[in-house]
């Protein structure tokens, strides 16, 4: 029997790896999407996926991305951002319209298409589908010089959270995890003096797969992550 997919868009080296790898051995097939597939051939070939090229802004190239997929979509993952920052007064239009594209209307169009998919699919223990949007501190706050990825992000939550309520009594679940804190992605590290100052991919890996695996009695429509040392 072909595993189900567990498709993640928005791959690099930080969590969207961890990803791939914790989906891969909770035997899903992880297909990988970035705008430029080489980066992550290998990632795919380590954990037994496939990599795809996909623009998440391009209506035809998403819609091609999910009407490719050969199998059932168990998972859908929401990954990318982009983050434009500066005085108010001084951001260019076209870079701000660029950073709401791919923070929100990618997320929109991907959205779409996944529950288009797990609408027509039969439940399996109960659920179609899971789809789930990473979040940030900025959907939460909106920080001073940072109004371009506030906008992109408060609009993802908004848009998670419709979905929700309109998606989870028919059989799919719909999830927003808040990243509320710096990654420990490749190239930082912690400071010695606040060691797990940063999330640990790994660490919010567990969460995507806590929530992926929840009993549809108790299904969760948004968390937030955030370390020890972060202030509310």
């Amino acid at each position: 029997m072909t595993s189900p997919i567990a498709l993640i868009v928005g791959v690099g080296d930080g969590l969207s790896a961890s990803l791939a790898r914790r989906v891969a051995a909770a035997d899903y097939r992880p297909i990988l999407a970035a705008r430029n597939a080489d980066g992550i051939e290998t990632l795919a070939a380590e954990t037994g996926g496939e990599a795809r090229s996909c623009d998440a802004t391009d209506p035809d190239a998403v819609a091609d991305l999910f009407g490719g997929l050969d199998g059932r979509l168990a998972v859908a993952i929401y990954n990318p951002s982009m983050r434009v920052a500066g005085p108010i007064a001084e951001l260019d239009p076209e870079e701000v319209r660029a950073a709401i594209d791919v923070t929100a209307f990618g997320a929109f169009l991907c959205g779409q298409q996944a529950a288009r998919i797990m609408l027509a699919q039969e439940p399996e223990n109960g659920t179609r589908g899971a789809i789930l949007f990473t979040g940030a501190s900025a959907g939460m706050k909106g920080f001073a010089r940072s109004a371009p990825f506030a906008m992109g992000k408060f609009a993802e939550r908004g848009l998670a959270e419709s979905m929700a309520r309109e998606l989870h009594p028919q059989g799919v679940h719909v999830a927003l995890v808040h990243i509320d804190g710096a990654i420990n992605n490749p190239g930082r590290s912690n400071p010695p003096d606040n060691p797990d100052a940063l999330l640990d991919p790994e660490a919010i890996a567990d969460t995507y797969m806590h929530v992926i695996g929840q009993h549809r009695s108790a299904w969760t429509s948004e968390v937030a992550l955030r370390p020890w040392v972060e202030n509310f």
